[in-house]
């Protein structure tokens, strides 16, 4: 899982300039037609290759409901909501905050934001590693990462060295979460796992909007520093709800044939 979703970090780190590239080359359309045709491409090959698998359970509206009646599940979400959004309310305006704060020229931006890309790789490995022992502890200690390494932007992110290295080492936090919560939410419920995952998803969705809002009416109300300041209340709360009920087992929970 963690080999698969590391290809999200790695085209993070190749499509941005290639499709800049394209756009400054044969113009802003030729993006778009790309990704288009990408698509179709990456469509046929899953429906030639990919093999027919029987689905775990009924995903559908009743199940949803009976899953939000397991504490498990409920807990697994609202850590998504609070990690997730931590992530994207700082995140999202990291631009100001390393032009406004940090007085970083566009150039070094865009050398940190592919280091951000860069260690988003080693990162989902790295926490592919740490979820297959204790997914509880990939989400500890990728939020309280995250958290201390907000701070040190709150406190001295004009220096522009250590907010380059924090967001560097931001992206190598972040990246352990996707891995670490599929996992959690298959222990949470191993019998319906569709269902389970599609609820994830959807905390996901909920958690990226309203992470974004909440920061941007931070950074409105006190500047580019509120992002950090809403990712580090966030990831505190997330650290510690998981600590205290995240799954405490060595290994996700097997599903017995017919389950």
């Amino acid at each position: 899982m963690a080999l698969v979703l590391s290809g999200v970090s790695l085209a993070t780190v190749c499509a941005a300039p290639v499709g800049a590239w394209m756009g400054d080359t044969w113009g802003w359309r030729s993006a778009f037609i790309a990704a288009g045709v990408l698509g179709l491409v990456t469509l046929a090959t899953q429906w030639l290759t990919l093999p027919k698998l029987p689905a775990r359970g009924t995903a559908d509206l009743h199940t949803l409901v009976r899953l939000l009646g397991r504490p498990p599940v409920r807990a697994v979400l609202l850590a998504v909501l609070l990690v997730i959004s931590g992530h994207f309310a700082g995140f999202t305006y990291v631009r100001p905050l390393m032009e406004n704060v940090a007085g970083l020229p566009i150039g070094a931006i865009s050398a940190v934001l592919l280091g951000y890309g860069i260690a988003g790789f080693f990162g989902n490995l790295a926490g592919g590693h740490v979820a297959g022992r204790s997914e509880r502890m990939a989400v500890v200690l990728g939020s309280a990462s995250i958290a201390v390494l907000a701070a040190a932007m709150l406190v001295a992110g004009h220096w522009a060295a250590l907010t380059s290295v924090a967001i560097v080492l931001w992206g190598f936090a972040f990246a352990a979460f996707p891995v670490a919560f599929q996992v959690w939410i298959m222990r949470a419920a191993p019998d319906q796992a569709e269902a389970a995952n599609g609820l994830v998803v959807a905390a996901f969705q909920v958690a990226i909007a309203s992470g974004a809002i909440g920061g941007g009416v931070l950074v409105d109300s006190i500047g580019a520093l509120g992002g950090p300041l809403f990712a580090l209340v966030a990831m505190s709360l997330g650290a510690a709800l998981t600590l205290k009920f995240g799954p405490r087992g060595g290994s996700p929970v097997a599903v017995a044939p017919g389950h």
